[in-house]
């Protein structure tokens, strides 16, 4: 029987206050080692600076090498004042893990956790716990022999994103059994509405009772089975959403960002308090095939989702929707993603977009942007076709792509719904993929996600920028395709719709033409969504791009009540306790020194 253990454990931080920037600076590196505190402008920029969006400046980059050292280096800068960054791969989408601007009033410390990696495999691979630094594609090869997988595993994987990032940005993924990353099982540390910074232990494992013990028994896995508690009211993955999923006859989104059944402490927390662990369901892996599916009228994969989601004994695995423009843009200024995940693996990219970023800040001093983007594109262009014959067949026939995982246990049944809706069709056909063709055609859809952003880079000088909407549709609207207005219309470029088809959650990347202001036609975008009663942003949180909505800002604010976290996510108060600036100047600490000098310590 499982040893009991209290439902909350608290831990209080008890570091006296750095007197200045200098003598914090000081006792970061006695914490983490000098190398591991950045403050030089072109080592920071790959932290501080988004994947999509979102830079500004920091006072230091702190790289922890230990959960102690996580502990440490929070405590010190919490006494000191700091406004708090977290971050681990830095892999989002909407800026929600680096600083926005420079409008800050204290000192920011960005946190990166990725030199704390670590999984636990528990109760015989039923179970996980994942530290910080923990990626997706690392937690798929621990699996892989287990015969098990995690939550996602396609796309955002891909690039190396951390499995905390995905409980606190309650990430959806491609797989329809299961839903936004969740769990109510969490270690953490959060600052009270008192300016006490505590450790809390949700994690439902026994470890101690102190700060330096439990975080150094989680990391040596200084535990047995009978440390931990399995209990039923707090679960590890989203149970109700095979559920949700099936209700297709639903007038409301099957899954948001905003969704409060699904914010609980670390799931959704978009960095509002600061993660040492997770525990997490894993799930068993099954042999699948693929069917490759295109059609002129929208209506045919409308019927197709329908059928699927409610005629199959059991869901499918996944469903990806790209519309011919997006497989074009993907398949020209995607195909070096493609080819270096194809020919090298995963395990690769996070460190090809690290040289990457590297190289850019090498440049970007000289005032040259956006060099790496045009060496690969120019290369990559002289290289041959690297898609299936098939799909290209299946591009110049058909408008609408799906793509549509199953298990081999329902491959029958599922030609058959597909013979059904396509025998006597003029508008639509679809194919049985081999092993080849499948993996190629949802390597392809991952691709298209970071197609704008090549395409912004290279032809800068047309494009002022991208638009980049992350939208939920109701479960029943039948009217997915989006018709803009001709004034709108006029000033977009490129239109790149993509994404999750079963849950009606769609990309929607919009390249902007020249001199035309991007935020004035996203916030005009937002007008038409509302009209639709389309819930955005569906997986990729709101971070700095979009505006909280009342239940998520709310809590944010019960989360981190003085607002020491991230704060200015989903545009949310920037300052002290959710107050409001008057003049709109930071008001840093005076023994900080000035906003300019921070910015030159570290801009």
């Amino acid at each position: 029987m499982n040893k009991p253990i209290a439902a909350e454990v608290e831990a209080v931080a008890s570091a006296a206050p750095p007197a200045s920037r200098d003598e914090l600076l000081q006792r970061l590196r006695g914490i983490v080692g000098h190398s591991h505190v950045l403050t030089d402008p072109i080592e920071t920029r790959r932290f501080r600076k988004g994947h999509r969006t979102g830079e500004g400046p920091v006072l230091a980059v702190a790289r922890p090498g230990t959960l102690w050292e996580q502990w440490q280096v929070l405590e010190a800068s919490v006494a000191a004042g700091c406004i708090v960054i977290m971050q681990a791969a830095n892999t989002g989408l909407t800026g929600g893990s680096t600083p926005d601007g420079d409008d800050y009033d204290r000192p920011v410390v960005l946190i990166n956790t990725m030199r704390i990696t670590g999984i636990q495999v528990i109760g015989g691979g039923a179970q996980v716990v994942c530290l910080p630094g923990a990626t997706l594609d690392r937690l798929e090869q621990t699996l892989a022999p287990l015969g098990r997988e995690p939550h996602s595993v396609i796309g955002s994987s891909c690039i190396g994103a951390s499995v905390l990032g995905g409980v606190c940005n309650n990430s959806g993924g491609a797989l329809v059994r299961r839903g936004p990353a969740y769990t109510e099982l969490a270690l953490y540390a959060q600052v009270g509405a008192d300016g006490a910074l505590r450790l809390v232990n949700h994690l439902g494992i026994a470890l101690g009772n102190t700060p330096q013990e439990i975080l150094t028994r989680l990391e040596r896995g200084l535990y047995t089975e009978a440390d931990i508690e399995n209990d039923a009211t707090r679960v590890a993955s989203d149970p109700r959403y095979v559920e949700d999923v099936r209700a297709v006859d639903a007038d409301t989104p099957a899954r948001f960002n905003a969704d409060p059944s699904r914010l609980f402490e670390a799931a959704g927390s978009a960095g509002k308090l600061c993660l040492f662990a997770v525990r997490l369901d894993t799930f068993p892996k099954e042999a699948s095939t693929v069917f490759y599916i295109g059609s002129n009228d929208p209506d045919d994969l409308t019927a197709v989702r329908r059928q699927l989601l409610t005629a199959l004994p059991r869901l499918p695995i996944a469903g990806e929707y790209i519309h011919r423009t997006a497989y074009d843009i993907g398949e020209r200024y995607g195909k070096d993603t493609f080819l270096l995940i194809d020919r090298l693996g995963t395990a690769r990219v996070p460190a090809a977009f690290a040289l990457k970023s590297r190289i850019d800040g090498f440049f970007e001093r000289f005032g040259l942007h956006g060099v790496t983007d045009r060496v690969l594109q120019g290369l990559t262009d002289l290289l041959p076709r690297h898609l299936p014959a098939r799909m290209r067949q299946w591009r110049d026939r058909y408008e609408h792509h799906l793509l549509v995982r199953v298990s081999n246990d329902t491959v029958d049944a599922t030609r058959g719904i597909l013979d059904a809706c396509f025998s006597n069709s003029d508008s639509g056909a679809y194919f049985e993929c081999d092993a080849e063709e499948g993996r190629k055609a949802f390597l392809h859809r991952f691709a298209v996600a970071g197609a704008a952003i090549r395409y912004r880079a290279v032809h800068r000088r047309d494009v002022e920028d991208i638009v980049a909407l992350d939208v939920a549709l109701r479960r029943n609207d039948r009217a997915w395709v989006e018709e803009l207005p001709p004034e709108i219309e006029s000033d977009i470029v490129h239109k790149l719709y993509y994404g999750h088809f079963f849950c009606h959650v769609f990309h929607q990347d919009y390249i902007v033409r020249k001199g035309v202001d991007p935020i004035a036609i996203e916030h005009r975008m937002w007008e038409g969504l509302d009209a639709r009663r389309a819930e955005y942003p569906a997986e990729h949180n709101v971070g700095h791009l979009y505006v909280a909505k009342p239940a998520l800002a709310d809590f944010y604010r019960k989360l981190d009540p003085t607002n020491s976290f991230n704060p200015g996510i989903g545009q949310t108060s920037r300052m002290l306790g959710w107050g409001s600036c008057c003049d709109g100047k930071p008001a840093w600490p005076a023994a900080y020194g000035s906003t300019e000098g921070a910015d030159e310590q570290a801009s």
